[in-house]
């Protein structure tokens, strides 16, 4: 896209949001001194104490956009880049300042839902419904120390069971539209003085588009998601929770092997991915409150199948995985300035592949656990610093060492908070890069039971500054990240390789910038830029992250009972995985709403309203103007 393209195009979207309007990513949308998130200290803290850098999208925003997918609004917040290879279903990748998605720790309710069957442990982001969601949180930077293995460049947390009014509720939502899409959701809130009870059930279906730019054919997805969350307190002082997850999906994919990619007019390629999942523990409070304790043991078991009939002939698949975890965790207020926290965990992780070419199976598992301890101190009203160390210790590797420090500072009589955070993270190799077999009879091993883990440092510094009796704040933030003892399978023969470490340092650094300006009670307007450097270890760009991105998102409500709502993004050079530039592009989705009563919507939703042409992934299709008739309604209290 030339500039003059570029020019045109956010042109065309500043009108558009001008009448339709648009909030910033969600980091500028939920600034505020109040609010309340919990990934930085695996505790509910007021940001204004919170020395990461965390981005928070509530109840509100995920329903006034009415986006079907978790990645619809993942791709909004600030450092964070979505590619996906076709529509809905196909293999989407996440990167987090610039850092691919092997990298970023997952979190359902709790669950750590990465699949352990994979490459790379990691998590298949195409599969998360939005329905039904009560909070996402990306918290950005090395989070090993709290989180563990995979959390180098940040943790996504999605969470279900927020606050809910007291009775009980009932929630039907509905959508049908362009590509065959037609959507369903019914959902259950209940609570009382004592308890409180979340169920959602959710279905997707799309006829889709052919992933492969030069087909014609449809690729098509299904996805079932059940989830539920509860919590109930027997006492004061004690009170126990659970929570399940149940998806099933199924998607139609085309080639990536071809150049271009070939279309699949048979629908022999196909995805089958199924995940049950669930956590339950108690907390129980001692010493009036001032000493916490939770303890929880979670589950997850994955089976997914491929099916392909690529350029390289018929091919069949399965897998199978699990996690299984016991954890504890405690805090103690010692004095009013300074709070103790601390956790044990234990991890085992197992994994199962077979395939129809009669390949060597993997049937692997491999265990790890982990003990952190972190103070958090607030030695003057207005300064809050955190500092925390962790060591696990691994099956097959043995031990690593990691530690995270934070600070924010409020300066009241400017407006102002200063915020900084560092620290250090880990990759545990998975079971694949450990144990894989010989790619033939007689060959080398592609696994290497000598792998030790990936390792980061990173770092952010920002200030954030309110205007206008804080109607309007804005955040500048510089980051930096450095991985290292990198693992990458290694030629060693034509048609074989193994995985080794290798040397060098892959390198990220850039720029956050965001505001989020409420004009009045109806009215609010938003934008946010991220910057972002990213070389492997050899320097060269890593693929589909943009180096420029930015976001405007905004909402209005131009008469009672109506609402107009956009959110718009623009990539601007971008490299693929060949290493040659995409085109940028500016995408702008909206929605025109009307709640006939407080408790009921309809609506119509648009994506791609400018129509952008555009790719992520060379070769590969992406949605055109589409339009989308849907409604919500609510049951009860």
């Amino acid at each position: 896209m030339t500039a003059s393209r570029i020019a045109s195009s956010l042109l065309a979207g500043a009108s558009a949001l001008s009448i339709i309007l648009a909030t910033g990513p969600s980091g500028a949308q939920d600034i505020d001194l109040g609010e309340i998130v919990v990934t930085p200290n695996r505790a509910p803290t007021e940001f204004s104490q919170t020395g990461s850098s965390v981005t928070r999208i509530g109840r509100v925003e995920i329903e006034e956009q009415s986006l079907p997918l978790v990645t619809d609004y993942l791709d909004l917040v600030p450092g964070v880049a979505i590619t996906s290879p076709g529509g809905p279903g196909t293999e989407s990748s996440l990167s987090i300042r610039g850092a691919p998605r092997r990298y970023v720790k997952t979190l359902y309710n709790g669950i750590d839902i990465s699949d352990p069957t994979n490459t790379q442990v990691q998590t298949s982001y195409q599969y998360l419904l939005s329905g039904g969601l009560d909070s996402i949180e990306v918290l950005r930077g090395s989070q090993s120390t709290l989180y563990g293995s995979d959390a180098i460049a940040g943790v996504i947390s999605l969470s279900t069971l927020g606050e809910i009014e007291p009775g009980v509720a009932h929630i039907l939502a509905g959508e049908g539209g362009s590509y065959g899409t037609a959507r369903g959701a019914y959902g259950l809130r209940a609570a009382d003085e004592r308890a409180r009870l979340s169920l959602n059930v959710l279905g997707l279906h799309t006829d889709g588009f052919s992933s492969a730019a030069a087909g014609s054919e449809r690729d098509a997805y299904d996805n079932l998601t059940v989830d539920l969350g509860a919590e109930y307190r027997l006492n004061e002082n004690f009170s126990v929770f659970g929570s399940g997850l149940y998806i099933d999906g199924e998607a139609e994919f085309d080639d990536a092997f071809g150049d271009p990619p070939q279309d699949d007019p048979f629908h022999a390629n196909v995805n089958r991915n199924r995940q049950i999942a669930g956590r339950a523990g108690f907390n129980l409070d001692l010493m009036d409150g001032r000493l916490k304790n939770s303890f929880a043991v979670q589950g997850f078991s994955l089976e997914r199948t491929l099916h392909t009939d690529s350029m390289f002939g018929p091919y069949d698949a399965d897998y199978e995985g699990s996690r299984a975890k016991v954890e504890y965790q405690g805090s103690f207020q010692a004095v009013d300035w300074l709070t103790l926290q601390y956790g044990i965990d234990h991890e085992r992780q197992k994994a199962r592949f077979f395939d129809s070419a009669g390949s060597l199976p993997i049937d692997a598992s491999t265990s790890m656990t982990g003990v952190w301890g972190q103070g958090i101190l607030t030695p003057t009203e207005n300064l809050t610093l955190t500092l925390g160390l962790r060591h696990d210790e691994h099956e097959e590797f043995g031990g690593e060492t990691t530690y995270r420090v934070s600070g924010a500072y409020l300066i009241p009589e400017t407006g102002s908070r200063l915020h900084a955070s560092a620290g250090t993270g880990f990759r545990a190799p998975s079971l694949y890069e450990l144990f894989a077999p010989p790619l033939s009879m007689g060959g080398v091993p592609v696994g290497n039971a000598a792998l030790t883990p990936e390792t980061s440092a990173s770092f952010d510094i920002g200030i954030e500054q309110r205007f206008l009796d804080n109607a309007l704040v804005a955040d500048l933030t510089y980051f930096q990240l450095e991985i290292d003892d990198l693992i990458e399978c290694v030629e060693i023969q034509p048609f074989e390789c193994q995985y080794r470490q290798i040397e060098g340092t892959s390198r990220m650094r850039g720029v956050e910038a965001s505001f989020a300006y409420e004009v009045n009670h109806r009215f609010t307007l938003g934008a946010a830029y991220t910057y972002t450097h990213s070389v492997d270890q050899e320097g060269e760009r890593l693929p589909r992250v943009p180096r420029h991105a930015i976001g405007l998102v905004a909402s209005y409500e131009p008469f009672e009972k109506w609402s107009v709502s956009a959110a718009g993004k623009l990539a601007v050079d971008v490299v693929d995985t060949d290493g040659e530039p995409l085109d940028d592009y500016f995408l702008l989705n909206a929605k025109l709403a009307y709640k006939p009563t407080e408790d009921t919507e309809l609506y119509l939703r648009v994506e791609n309203l400018l129509d952008q042409d555009y790719e992520t992934a060379r070769g590969f299709n992406t949605a055109d103007l589409s339009v989308f008739a849907g409604f919500r309604a609510k049951f009860g209290p």
